[in-house]
């Protein structure tokens, strides 16, 4: 049984919240999370709508969280319009919760294509052939459109151009540790000139 009961401190933490928070993503790996990486991305719609999903991050580093999309997705017109997002991740087995928020950009090219091509088969192909987002008439349209890329390309399509990486370079990291009668701990990175600062806040 897990104890999720911990304090969290000031102390504890590392003066890099990329840093924290990786440390935090590897303890929901080892705790048996069932999809540690998954986040919650929420953007802006061109009509000032929030709109949220689930994405999963692919990597967290010194240039913030990185996750992959199809470029002409709902999420992708949002941040064209709006470039800046809010992430959350939630690990109900360590009652832990991890906020942040910033501008994003999109990931190189390179970047891209690097991570397309350990991308299994099958991904690949259904990330080629779906037009993410947009109406379709039936299932069956879709699934013959993957037909189609499979038989074109049967040993998985190149990168489209509609497809890469988006990169949210955090501002505020908020790291939040779940407590007993709701005394939960929570602690804000705030970027600043001379770096991050640490403020804590009330549950």
């Amino acid at each position: 049984m897990i104890d999720t009961d911990v304090p969290l401190d000031e102390v504890d933490l590392d003066p890099d919240p990329i840093t924290e928070f990786n440390r935090w993503l590897r303890l929901a790996e080892e705790v048996g999370e069932p999809q540690p990486n998954a986040m919650g991305l929420a953007t802006v719609t061109p009509e000032g709508e929030p709109a949220a999903r689930m994405v999963l991050l692919h990597r967290a580093d010194r240039h913030g969280f990185l996750f992959f999309t199809n470029y002409e997705s709902a999420k992708a017109r949002d941040l064209g319009s709006t470039p800046r997002a809010a992430l959350v991740f939630y690990w109900p087995r360590l009652h832990r919760q991890v906020r942040a928020h910033g501008p994003v950009s999109q990931a190189s090219r390179k970047e891209s294509e690097a991570y397309w091509a350990q991308r299994p088969y099958g991904n690949r192909v259904a990330a080629f052939a779906s037009p993410q987002s947009r109406v379709i008439p039936s299932r069956s349209v879709l699934e013959e459109e993957v037909r189609r890329v499979e038989r074109r390309y049967p040993e998985g399509p190149p990168l489209p151009a509609f497809w890469g990486g988006y990169r949210v370079a955090p501002e505020v990291v908020e790291f939040w540790q779940g407590r007993r009668h709701r005394l939960h701990d929570r602690l804000r990175y705030v970027r600043s000139r001379n770096g991050w600062r640490i403020e804590r806040l009330a549950p």
